[in-house]
């Protein structure tokens, strides 16, 4: 197929879109995503191939040119790569979740490592992430600090109806809860205490199923009375998940960054 016309099933695919798009209150996200698909495949394909599709762009910036004047920013040079890469990344479209909007993709594609961006999608669906929270996890190398031994193999969830995912892939450590600066230099007594006050909009950083049994929480073990500073129980795991709070005032080499 010649190069011309590849443009012109770009140009009439976006058309179609953006016409559609223009009489619809809201916009439908699995038609976006499923367009961004097909504009990368058709853009790969038009640059020869996989092997090749990741040298050399000039007719993606020749394309872009035209596209953007007719259509508007949103096929820009950049985007246009973007959706490259969406295909690059995704290139079994029944992968793409429309669970994830277009600016979930965004955040998730310069992740190069297959797994690991598998991790966050599953994360961003179990957990109905907003961008911002999936950013913050991105941000906080989440995926870094996972326990997993066999980290290399996450997949993807597919099957809505099957989300457990096993112990390995949801605790971290470390577990990193941010405190605000006029509480930094607060002893673990205090800590335990604020932890507590906050801890209903920090249950992301547990991760998926977690639920409070309670602080302080009184063992007996021996005729000794032992305290755990926090007591969890997960329900998809099915068991309870002990945490002790320690104050730390080096960060992790993993955040460095």
């Amino acid at each position: 197929m010649k190069e011309l016309e590849y443009y012109n099933q770009i140009k009439d695919l976006i058309e179609s879109y953006e016409i559609n798009y223009k009489v619809r209150t809201l916009q439908d996200n699995s038609k976006k995503l499923q367009m961004n698909w097909n504009v990368g495949r058709l853009l790969v394909e038009a640059q020869g191939g996989m092997n090749r599709a990741k040298y050399g762009d000039g007719l993606i910036k020749e394309w872009a040119l035209k596209l953007s004047s007719l259509f508007g920013k949103n096929y820009s040079y950049t985007n246009l790569k973007y959706m490259r890469q969406f295909y690059l990344s995704f290139p079994i479209g029944h992968t793409v979740s429309d669970q994830l909007t277009w600016t979930h993709y965004r955040y998730l594609l310069p992740i190069k490592k297959e797994s690991e961006r598998n991790y966050y999608i599953n994360q961003a669906i179990l957990n109905h992430l907003s961008v911002r929270e999936l950013r913050e996890m991105i941000k906080n190398k989440t995926y870094d600090r996972l326990s997993y031994a066999d980290k290399e193999n996450i997949k993807l969830i597919i099957d809505s109806n099957n989300t457990y995912l096993p112990i390995e892939d949801m605790i971290k450590d470390p577990l990193l809860i941010k405190v605000n600066k006029q509480v930094d230099n607060l002893n673990e007594k205090a800590l335990h205490k604020y932890i507590i006050n906050m801890l209903e909009e920090r249950f992301l950083e547990l991760g998926t199923g977690f639920a409070l049994i309670g602080h302080e929480y009184k063992i007996h073990v021996d005729n000794h009375i032992f305290k755990i500073d926090l007591l969890f129980f997960n329900y998809q795991l099915n068991s309870f998940v002990v945490v002790e709070v320690k104050t730390k005032n080096t960060i992790p080499k993993i955040l460095d960054n």
